[in-house]
């Protein structure tokens, strides 16, 4: 494919197969479709074929990896040598004093050669579209080319341009000579060079465009070290990373890529993410936690055990929702491609037109002939086909860099329109992980006796206290060897209860405290007023009838949490906090992060009312979550945002996943969403004025088809080249 009027080409043919959609992209040769059962593979390939063009189906990899672009040698070749042999037949024509005896029949051995074979990639692609009906921005150019040469090949040897001593003006505007001594070699030669030059470099770059998206998918590793049983126990051996699976382990050295998602059981690391997430800070990794496929090991020896291979890696995931984004279309580009359908025959029509109108109103033949020439060369409609695919393609390939996954052109429309943000609190404002922040005890061993009990119990306040204890009594994290414990009895919700060296020991909410008995000195009571005041959840400890200890344990504030807020207010957007947490939790949270607004209480199911409310009040709303009581919500926001460390369900709901937890990421999201969209909207409007505009002048003479040609190859690179400005793109 060569232009937009190709890709609306091969949606229409395949979109004629009952229920059939697609979406075709000139920038990465690709078409997604959706079809039933009835319809298959090979009948969408067929349907291809037989608009003119070839198809192959994109075969299953545990990553679908893009195919990197080969760099375009043969066009390269093709556009060196007819850069040569046109220079000297340029020069010729624009200046008559080097206009030597039969300069025009040297000009016209060099000349003939570049239209013929320098061209013939444009000739090649007209003629196999003809034979299917089609008019393409290659037929522009053939028409263009073809008839200069031919003009000057009938002046030559039938008219007066052929005689000795004949001399050429060359001119800006329309010729006003004898028709029979115009050649418009220069023309013809010279337009097929600037137009080869055009698409070499739009080749080039729409290969440095896919290579951010290549960059990341090439961070798997090729081969990975397992351990197998063995007689005389575990046996390092190496395979290629296909043939890993889920509850594999192996070994990861310093400095080697790490294979698969997993968990470490042993070792500890320092891993670089950078790649993946656009994270600078290496990440400290231990025994218990989980690791992502792509990532550098450094200052360490992991072993891992696999928990996601091949097609369910994050990394994987990471390369289909970018490749999706990429083949999707802005309203913007659907319009563009709609009238690059009818633009062909549209403008061949006018040239004719215009060639008809010169001659009728008395000017020469040479006249109205360089103006319909002009016509045909100037409004080939490169541009408007790659205005919004290229922009994409670098876009979201940056945005994979860092760690910004975003589905599509949709997704940056509505980031334009957003005007608030509404974050949920737990995992997306806070660490989403309880942490043990205070300890009141009027008995030194209240701490020690809690986590001994706590130990049993797998809900997140006692992992808290468990954890917290571990630091601050500087034990080993397994305190029930030290303190034994029988009789463990759970009440949901509320605390436990068991024997720990000899005592019945309760940890759990003051009111369950005071059920099994136990009173709260003056002191103490102060602390668990302090700690809910705080929006802190106060654990008391207590035995023998009196609460000993009060335990503070709360959700932490990310530390960059302040920080983001402000940057998404400097971007001129409203933030809401939208938690299931009671008011006063809530407001504690809000005021350290700085955001006024709050709304606390909510169910899972009411996050979508607040949602619509908020939508209802004129507002366009963007809503950032991880769990799966998020969900909902993401689908009903105008943008959904996901953190990256959320579930599959909040992740699959949201326009634009954040591959890191950071909320600081959600600014760079917008940004980069905002300079995209800010990017293809002024691509597509390049490309739409020059056209309005260049068409006019070349329709009244005004325009040499060389200058033409020049201008029409310019508008091409220029859309490519402004699209790779967003290669700049560097989170904050």
């Amino acid at each position: 494919m060569t232009c937009a009027s190709c890709v609306a080409r091969v949606e229409k043919r395949l979109s004629r197969l009952d229920g059939v959609t697609a979406e075709v992209n000139l920038a990465t040769e690709r078409a997604s479709v959706q079809f039933p059962g009835t319809v298959s593979a090979e009948q969408l390939v067929t349907a291809v074929e037989s608009a003119g063009y070839g198809a192959t189906l994109v075969p299953e990899r545990p990553i679908a990896e893009p195919a990197p672009r080969a760099e375009p040698t043969s066009l390269r070749i093709r556009l060196l040598v007819s850069a040569v042999l046109t220079l000297p037949v340029v020069v010729l024509a624009m200046v008559p004093a080097w206009q030597f005896v039969n300069w025009q029949w040297v000009s016209l051995a060099l000349a003939a050669p570049v239209v013929i074979w320098g061209g013939y990639p444009f000739h090649r692609a007209t003629w196999l579209n003809l034979r299917h009906g089609t008019l393409t921005m290659d037929t522009l150019i053939t028409l263009g080319t073809g008839a200069a040469f031919l003009w000057s090949l009938w002046a030559l040897f039938f008219g007066m341009a052929g005689m000795p001593g004949v001399t050429h003006e060359f001119s800006l505007f329309t010729p006003d000579a004898d028709p029979s001594e115009t050649i418009y070699l220069e023309v013809a030669a010279g337009v097929t060079v600037f137009l080869l030059l055009g698409r070499y470099i739009e080749q080039r770059s729409r290969r440095a465009a896919g290579q951010a998206l290549r960059s990341l998918l090439e961070l798997g590793a090729k081969d990975v070290t397992v351990l197998r049983s063995a007689p005389s126990g575990s046996q390092e051996t190496t395979i290629p990373v296909g043939e890993l699976t889920t509850g594999d382990r192996f070994v990861v050295r310093p400095g080697e890529t790490i294979a698969t998602d997993g968990v470490v059981e042993s070792g500890s690391a320092a891993v670089d993410v950078s790649m993946l997430t656009g994270e600078s800070v290496p990440v400290e990794v231990a025994p218990g936690d989980a690791v992502i496929g792509g990532t550098i090991a450094g200052g360490g020896r992991l072993i891992v055990r696999a928990s996601r291979v091949g097609s369910e890696t994050r990394l994987a995931q990471m390369a289909r929702l970018v490749e999706a984004a990429q083949l999707g279309k802005g309203q913007a580009q659907r319009l563009a491609d709609r009238i690059s359908a009818v633009f062909v025959p549209i403008v061949i029509a006018l040239a004719v037109v215009v060639f008809v109108a010169w001659v009728l109103t008395g000017n020469p033949l040479s006249s109205g002939f360089t103006a319909a020439v002009a016509v045909l060369i100037i409004a080939c409609p490169c541009a408007l086909g790659l205005a919004t695919p290229v922009a994409l393609l670098v876009g979201t390939s940056r945005g994979a860099q860092s760690g910004i996954l975003i589905t599509g052109p949709e997704a940056l429309e509505r980031a334009r329109r957003i005007d608030t943000v509404v974050l949920d609190k737990t995992g997306t404002v806070t660490t989403g992980t309880m942490t043990l922040t205070r300890v009141t005890a009027t008995d030194e061993t209240a701490l020690a006796r809690a986590a001994s009990l706590e130990a049993a119990s797998e809900h997140p306040i006692a992992r808290a206290i468990v954890a917290g204890a571990a630091d601050l009594v500087g034990a080993d994290g397994n305190l029930a060897v030290t303190h034994s414990v029988s009789d463990f009895r759970s009440a949901a919700g509320l605390g436990v209860t068991g024997t720990v060296n000899g005592a019945e020991v309760v940890v759990g909410r003051p009111a369950f405290a005071a059920e099994h008995g136990c009173t709260v000195p003056g002191e103490l009571a102060d602390a668990v007023t302090a700690a809910e005041s705080a929006g802190s959840t106060a654990v008391v400890v207590g035995w023998d009838g009196e609460v000993r200890g009060v335990l503070e344990v709360a959700d932490t504030v990310k530390p960059e949490a302040h920080a983001a807020v402000e940057r998404l207010r400097r971007l001129g957007l409203d933030v809401v906090l939208l938690t299931g947490d009671n008011e006063r939790a809530a407001r504690v949270v809000a005021g350290e992060v700085g955001i006024d607004r709050v709304i606390a209480g909510v169910l899972p199911e009411q996050k979508v009312d607040e949602v619509r409310r908020i939508q209802g009040d004129g507002h366009s709303v963007a809503m950032v979550g991880d769990g799966v009581n998020d969900a909902a919500a993401l689908a009903t926001a105008d943008l959904g945002i996901a953190m990256g460390s959320g579930t599959d369900a909040a992740i699959s709901a949201s326009d634009i996943t954040l591959v890191r937890s950071d909320l600081g990421s959600v600014a760079d999201a917008v940004e980069l969403s905002r300079k995209t969209l800010a990017i293809i909207r002024g691509n597509l409007f390049w490309a739409f004025a020059y056209n309005v505009a260049a068409l006019p002048l070349a329709a009244f003479g005004l325009l040499n088809p060389i200058i033409a040609g020049a201008a029409m190859a310019f508008s091409s690179v220029f859309v490519v080249l402004n699209s790779l400005r967003l290669r700049s793109f560097t989170p904050r």
